[in-house]
């Protein structure tokens, strides 16, 4: 039968290491693997077993016919126990022995091994095992690909302001829509219960009989469980919401967002908003309110700036309003994750990679997992993570801008052009030459030097890898064809972090660089054909087309990117004597198109444009790329007045009419909701002397009420918190620090300037 793995982890029982997987049967039944037959084990160079043996005589050194990167023999020592790893690591080290591999995981080694990446063929006869499901012990495995369905509860608890006492529960699957409520009263769709202890040990009891194989919510681990787990410790109850008898716990990552993951043995706790970032979609903010409203077109029950004070007065005045918002705050995240696909796209990153699911975004580990397998088919052994630092790597080429306003740019675009380099040029770290070697070699415009007739690891991964994405784009798999592009698009960066074992800036370099002479090369092939490149970006081109009409503009476009593309591959082929994998494709016409001038007005801006599409059906929509309509430091105010602005100019619609019919709206209070401003407080109030920013000082007006994020609208008054307002807006600061500057970026291509249209002199306008 078949079984998906959700936690990989280990036990030791009397002396004995044992690879614990739980995962979920094809039945729906969960299910625990156990296998006591391996032994933890890492290399070190042949060169050096004298050494180690001086310092720890009593392991087992094995000869091994492996070699490391560096083509030298390496010796293989096992241990009894995983645990005894880590300090015979660091004693080899202390000692000078350089140590391979000698990082990796005790369960994530047996996976590997096997080459098992999220699910298992297993030939065994399981037994009875209580809450962990059907046992297998020391069974036979083979790797499967098998798209399991997973049971999927959604949770959200409401508490007091301060989160010290949980008020209500709500749980949401298709099948069940049920809040647990602190109440003497029965509302539809709720439980009332008499005390929080018992609402506890009920919300306990339902997980048991709902049985899930994953946890769900917005920002459920570092608030929702966070919070029911120290209630719990509170009144000494058990917190056991997984599948073993392992303890609740919190493990804070380092990643940029230092969100916590949460370990519950046997199930997965996967944030709903951490999967929509880690799949790369864009919101203003992460807030549930954001996400639902973007992705469903529905929000919360209550929202606004007053929500805490609104929530507790809704359970004491009307609780089956309460009750009906709590409920929707976890329906909204089931909907999203149903809408969005996010749970199906980890299940697919798991099952390329081998990760768990609460773990597919963590790059570094995800292509670390498959590296090391592949690896070891080819007779080598991987260096373990060292101490560098992330090294100084060379960015994507970006052009500065022809600034102004154009009719009919066609966009052209480098289908995955890193992983297309790592396979054209044979780029990886094993196949990197070290300085001096001789040999017929393929010369990086950084200098570094790559063997032409081995092929390297990353160049077939990258080869599979777009084998199977084209057959997942024909077949209609869309989220397994989304999971292999984040996958491909992950090799650059891995090769650029230090906390990788594949960090090489010599191979990350060469990418960069082989990256900026190609896209360059096109927009010299392209201006050389009597085309204007008005922008470059990384991997995109923007050519003005010099038609007036789109359908004239349209057919060139495949002429064009034929021939673009064959320039590049004569560039690959006649100066580094390699076959080009690169795709030249023509990804959109923009009807009209807007490039800005940087702030002082000397040259063109980089990675700030908007451009008007126009589907088949007629359907027009606006992109916005890096300019305020599209940034968080920007008000509401200033986004719709661009996005105003630029919506007739695009239409060759008159704009001396908007803006002071804009400016008379907004002294007459019709903008005031959009006055608001977010910035971050990024450290300590009282650390700020030398100069105080407006949302410090708004900051320190809510005293222990302040949150790292603070809204603020600019008053007659300076700046004053959004709830705690004082005086009236102050009207001329918006319209000279968000109006005027975004208004004459667009109007001096139209020969005006905001002061004209606006009808008076500059110093006049703000008053």
């Amino acid at each position: 039968m078949r079984a998906f793995i959700l936690t990989p982890t280990h036990r030791v029982r009397d002396g004995v290491p044992e690879v614990h997987l739980y995962g979920v049967l094809e039945s729906g039944e969960p299910c625990l693997i156990i296998d006591d037959r391996t032994r933890p084990y890492f290399f070190i160079r042949a060169e050096d077993q004298r050494r180690a043996a001086t310092v720890a005589p009593d392991v087992r050194y094995e000869a091994s016919d492996l070699r490391a990167f560096d083509g030298r023999p390496v010796v293989r020592i096992t241990m009894a126990t995983p645990g005894e790893v880590p300090p015979l690591r660091n004693r080899l080290a202390s000692a000078g022995v350089d140590c391979l591999e000698a990082d990796v995981r005790f369960a994530s080694r047996y996976l590997i091994d096997r080459g098992i990446r999220g699910a298992v063929e297993i030939e065994a006869e399981g037994e009875p095992g209580g809450r962990a499901g059907r046992i297998f012990r020391n069974p036979t495995l083979q790797p499967v690909h098998w798209l399991p369905t997973l049971k999927v509860l959604s949770i959200d608890i409401e508490t007091d302001p301060r989160a010290e006492q949980v008020l209500s529960i709500a749980l949401h699957t298709p099948a069940l829509s049920r809040v647990l409520v602190v109440h003497e009263h029965v509302f539809p769709h709720a439980e009332p219960v008499r005390t929080e202890r018992e609402l506890i040990k009920r919300f306990l009891a339902y997980l048991n009989e709902i049985d899930p194989d994953i946890i769900t919510g917005w920002n459920v681990a570092d608030f929702d469980l966070a919070v029911l787990h120290r209630r719990a410790q509170h009144y000494r109850i058990p917190f056991l919401i997984g599948r073993s008898e392992d303890p609740f716990e919190l493990r804070r990552e380092q990643s940029y967002t230092r969100e916590s993951r949460a370990i519950v043995v046997g199930r997965l706790v996967l944030d709903g908003l951490s999967l929509l970032r880690g799949a790369f979609i864009r919101l203003q903010d992460y807030k549930l309110e954001t996400a639902a409203q973007a992705i469903l077109g529905r929000g919360k029950l209550i929202a606004g700036n007053d929500r805490a004070d609104a929530i507790m007065r809704s359970y004491h005045e009307d609780p089956a309003h309460f009750v009906a918002y709590n409920l929707e705050d976890a329906r909204l995240v089931s909907d999203i994750l149903a809408r969005t696909g996010l749970i199906e796209l980890a299940v697919e990153r798991s099952l390329l990679t081998g990760m768990p699911l609460d773990r597919v975004s963590a790059a570094i580990a995800s292509v670390d997992s498959l590296y090391l397998g592949d690896l070891r088919a080819r007779g080598r052994v991987a260096p373990s993570v060292g101490t560098a630092t992330d090294a100084r790597l060379l960015g994507g080429w970006v052009m500065e801008s022809v600034p102004g306003l154009y009719r009919n740019v066609l966009v052209f675009d480098f289908k995955s052009l890193y992983p297309s380099l790592i396979r054209t040029f044979n780029l990886d770290p094993i196949s990197l030459l070290p300085e001096g070697a001789d040999g017929d070699a393929i010369v990086a415009p950084n200098g570094a030097r790559f063997r032409r007739h081995e092929r390297g690891i990353l160049p077939a991964l990258v080869e599979r890898l777009a084998v199977e994405r084209e057959r997942a784009k024909r077949g209609g798999q869309s989220v397994k064809a989304n999971a292999i592009k984040i996958l491909m698009n992950s090799l650059y960066g891995v090769l650029g972090a230090g906390a990788s074992r594949l960090f090489s800036p010599a191979v990350a370099n060469a990418i960069t660089h082989f990256g900026q002479l190609l896209i360059k090369s096109a927009a010299e092939f392209a201006a050389g054909e009597g085309y204007r490149v008005i922008y470059g970006d990384t991997d995109s081109l923007f050519i003005d087309a010099g038609e007036a009409d789109a359908d004239a503009a349209l057919a060139r476009a495949e002429p064009l990117r034929a021939a673009i593309g064959a320039a590049v591959a004569r560039v690959v082929r006649e100066r580094f004597g390699c076959e080009s994998y690169l795709e030249l494709e023509f990804e959109k016409l923009y009807r009209r198109f807007f490039l800005p001038e940087v702030r002082s007005g000397k040259s063109g801006s980089k990675k700030r444009y908007a451009g008007l599409l126009v589907d088949r059906d007629g359907a027009e929509r606006t992109e916005f790329v890096g300019l305020e309509a599209v940034r968080r430091d920007w008000t509401d105010l200033a986004k719709r007045f661009q996005r105003g602005l630029l919506d007739r100019v695009f239409h060759d619609q008159p704009v001396d009419e908007f803006v002071p019919a804009f400016l008379a709206a907004l002294r007459a209070g019709d903008h005031d909701d959009a006055l608001v401003y977010r910035k971050a407080v990024r450290k300590e109030l009282a650390t700020y002397t030398a100069t105080t920013p407006p949302h410090v000082r708004a900051a320190r007006k809510l005293g222990d009420q302040a949150g790292r994020i603070v809204a603020y609208t600019i008053t007659r008054n300076g700046p004053e918190p959004v709830g705690e307002v004082s005086a009236p807006p102050d009207y001329g600061h918006y319209i000279e620090h968000q109006l005027e500057p975004v208004a004459d970026a667009i109007l001096r291509f139209l020969r005006t300037d905001f002061a004209t249209l606006s009808g008076a002199p500059r110093q006049l306008v703000l008053f």
